[in-house]
């Protein structure tokens, strides 16, 4: 398609779409067993050298050395996108062989690695930026030095030729755990989530999120906060969440009454929770299962009140920013909440499938995803959404935009394949464990600071699944030797790396909600560190709390999600400055006080107590509020 909507008729963009639908097509025959029930044995490595050949020659044939879509291929990329097809075709169809001689090194595995190392590097500058090829370049040249390197950070070497041959071929490289992940259960969701909207589910997710939340005051941006959640939760990318409903939500947030910089920030915020929020995570989830060697189902259930409380904290905030600024109802509220799920309830079908097929039936993720998509395709087809539906012509054009859509992913965990690779096979990994923890000693605490600010000054730039997979690989384990559960940890990273999509100087979900806004960049994303301050505090709060992870009794996880919702919503209501009136200096900072000592952040002994006592405090001064403002008006003292 070209820019405004019309069909192209370049013979590159046939190329593009049958590769594309070629990519789902065969992830599709892939999970049904296809191979096997034709009696044909491949290998998992024979598929993803297919998938990532694909990925590579729709990569160089659609985006240009600034990594934009280009309307002319250039001899360069037409050529580098040739040999990636070719060389990777041939992996695919001689794996078999290739793995039997590798210890021989024979010259066919130095070329694929060649190949496969300078295009996936090249793909990822281009796609994912400099951030993430800087880091990966870094790794790389370690491996060639380092024998060289001074300290405990000293490894193997390994020579250039060895180097490409084992980064750019070896099941431990390239084709690892990541990739894996990546080609056979993520496209799945990506393609389920592609039917979704292709039949109408962005539209109904927005009217829902209108209808519910529309006629409170500040309904603009709560509008946001919901729509945002629903679609993030299936969206793989905090900034494409942004730039997707942000053009709806964000000019309706100022029109509200809520200033630019505001409006910026509460969507970068409810967009990127999305990444933290069950059943994808922008691909971490399924990612986290495969890296702990647990079910998908624990992961989800782990994530959900994290997720639930993190939505609560931006919710409260836009609530009480509403209040204080006087802000009233969203004008453009149209159906009501009955008259959208009349129109809409078939949408709940597939997350019916969905859901049932992973924590009733217990299948596998890529099984019940197949199984939802199934779903929407029968209701699709069957029935519209205020004049949208499935056709032909949208249903093909899916498995188009599917293809295409997910050669970013690909590219980023290939690369993060290189990284774990080299992590392994010069003991680095190890070292770093050794070193981050030998460091702060057995202060738990400081080391989670520091892996914070590690966190977010490597998830700079970077997207969700590129910054889970570089954490989970260098960060994670310090964590874990320190005796912080492996779960607890592995969210832990991830929120922080999340963190750094608005956390200034790298914000890239604030940077993009503030060219819709055409507010300064910096001040957005300084306030949506204000707007998502409980993200900063979560995990802490379940490294502290396991229960929170529903790793406890019910008492326990009762008990800590209820002292945790009220310290978010006192220490919220004491930033905004404001409840049920504006409210002074001293009453605020009593509230954010109140508020932090009820959080479960339980690393003292015997704090229990102390944490229970300052949530009763933090709510007998939210009542004491009320209780002033509803007083009658007398002698000219204002409510």
């Amino acid at each position: 398609m070209n820019g405004d909507g019309t069909r192209s008729t370049r013979p590159v963009d046939w190329v593009i779409a049958v590769l594309a639908t070629t990519m789902c097509v065969a992830c599709i025959l892939w999970n049904i067993e296809a191979p096997t029930r034709l009696g044909v044995a491949i290998l998992t490595q024979q598929y993803m050298a297919f998938q990532l050949g694909l990925a590579l020659t729709i990569a160089y044939l659609r985006f240009n050395g600034k990594g934009e879509e280009t309307s002319k291929v250039g001899w360069t990329d037409m050529a580098i996108a040739v040999t990636a097809f070719l060389v990777l075709m041939y992996a695919a169809l001689d794996f078999s062989w290739l793995l039997k001689e590798q210890s021989y090194r024979p010259w066919q595995i130095t070329v694929i690695g060649t190949v496969v190392t300078i295009a996936v590097m090249e793909g990822i500058r281009r796609r994912a930026g400099w951030m993430l090829f800087s880091i990966v370049a870094v790794f790389l040249v370690y491996a060639l030095f380092a024998d060289k390197v001074p300290g405990r950070l000293i490894g193997k070497e390994l020579s250039p030729v060895r180097l490409v041959q084992y980064v750019g071929f070896d099941p431990s490289a390239v084709f690892s755990m990541p990739l894996a992940v990546g080609t056979i259960i993520v496209l799945l969701f990506v393609f389920f989530g592609r039917l979704l909207f292709a039949a109408g589910g962005g539209s109904f997710f927005t009217d829902l999120a209108m209808a519910a939340t529309g006629n409170t005051r500040g309904g603009s941006a709560k509008i946001s906060v919901v729509g945002s959640a629903l679609f993030g939760s299936i969206s793989g990318s905090a900034v494409s969440n942004v730039v997707t409903t942000g053009v709806v939500t964000i000019p309706l947030m100022e029109r509200g009454g809520y200033t630019k910089k505001d409006a910026g920030a509460i969507e970068a915020v409810a967009s990127t929770g999305g990444q933290l929020t069950p059943p994808i995570m922008g691909a971490a989830a399924f990612l986290m299962a495969e890296f702990l060697d647990i079910s998908y189902m624990i992961v989800a259930a782990a994530a959900l009140l994290p997720a639930m409380l993190y939505y609560l904290g931006v919710f409260v905030q836009v609530d009480l920013i509403a209040g204080r600024d006087r802000i009233q109802a969203a004008d453009e509220v149209g159906m009501t909440t009955r008259q959208v799920l009349a129109e809409g309830w078939h949408f709940g079908l597939p997350f019916a499938v969905l859901l049932g097929a992973l924590f009733w039936w217990r299948l596998d993720p890529e099984d019940s995803a197949l199984l939802a998509s199934i779903a929407i395709v029968l209701v699709g087809f069957l029935r519209g959404y205020r004049g949208q539906r499935l056709t032909l012509k949208t249903f093909g054009r899916v498995f188009i935009d599917t293809g295409i859509g997910m050669v970013d992913l690909i590219l980023v965990v290939a690369a993060a394949g290189f990284v774990i690779g080299i992590l392994n096979v010069t003991g680095l990994g190890f070292a770093l464990t050794l070193v981050l923890v030998d460091t702060v000693g057995s202060n738990v605490v400081l080391l989670l600071l520091i892996s914070a600010v590690i966190c977010v000054i490597l998830g700079m730039g970077m997207p969700t699944s590129g910054v889970y997979v570089l954490l989970a690989a260098l960060v994670a384990p310090s964590l874990v030797e320190a005796g912080i559960q492996p779960i607890a940890a592995h969210l832990f990273i991830l929120y922080f790396g999340m963190m750094s999509m608005i956390t200034p100087p790298v914000a890239l979900a604030a940077f993009a909600a503030a060219t819709i806004t055409k507010a300064d960049p910096l001040a957005t994303g300084l306030a949506a560190m204000r707007v998502g301050w409980a993200a900063f505090i979560l995990p802490f709060v379940f490294v502290a709390s396991p229960a929170l992870l529903l790793d406890g009794t019910p008492v326990e996880i009762a008990l800590t999600t209820v002292l945790t919702a009220v310290g978010i919503t006192a220490v919220t209501a004491g930033i905004v400055g404001f409840w049920s009136r504006d409210l002074g200096i001293a009453m605020r900072i009593a509230l954010v006080l109140a508020g932090l000592l009820a959080l479960p952040l339980g690393f003292l002994p015997a704090m229990d107590e102390v944490h229970i006592m300052a949530a009763i405090a933090a709510i007998l001064l939210a009542i004491a509020i009320k209780v002033q403002v509803r007083k009658p008006v007398s002698n000219g003292e204002a409510s």
